[in-house]
């Protein structure tokens, strides 16, 4: 197994949040329909892998808690799901075009982290999430990740 790579993956808080994913500890990283994103999902990410949870669309956007990658990536089922928001004509189940990963909860953070506070943080400046706003998945460097921790206030788990 490669060493642990960090990331960020953004969801919207009510369509599933941090809360929901407390209390079923474990779901597929389903839906996702951008190729870069899925790129990183299917060609990079590994069990184990760390995970920033990330609030988009709330004023402020905000970085709740974390997760972890807890499967090898797989087909979306959606993608095949003719009644789903996410069906994909053009893919097969013999060829498919999305991938997802399974992601377990780790932690809530007591005090989330605004987007602002992270635009502020001198050490951030550099984060893709600052650069490229609209990717639901970005990677995250271990500086990153721990500075996140730190200014959360969160143990590093």
């Amino acid at each position: 197994m490669s060493d642990t790579q960090y990331w960020l993956m953004k969801s919207e808080p009510d369509v599933f949040n941090i809360d929901d994913l407390k209390e079923v500890d474990k779901e597929p990283w389903d839906s996702i329909r951008n190729y870069e994103a899925r790129n990183f999902m299917r060609d990079d990410m590994n069990a184990g892998d760390k995970i920033l949870f990330y609030y988009s669309n709330v004023r402020p956007p905000v970085i709740v808690g974390t997760m972890e990658v807890a499967s090898e990536p797989y087909p979306d089922p959606t993608q095949f799901e003719p009644d789903s928001n996410y069906f994909d004509e053009k893919s097969s189940e013999e060829d498919p075009t999305w991938q997802l990963v399974d992601v377990k909860f780790v932690q809530k953070f007591e005090e989330p982290v605004t987007r602002d506070a992270i635009k502020k943080e001198e050490a951030l400046q550099d984060m893709v999430l600052l650069n490229r706003f609209r990717l639901s998945i970005t990677p995250v460097t271990k500086n990153e990740w721990e500075k996140i921790h730190e200014m959360a206030g969160a143990e590093l788990q």
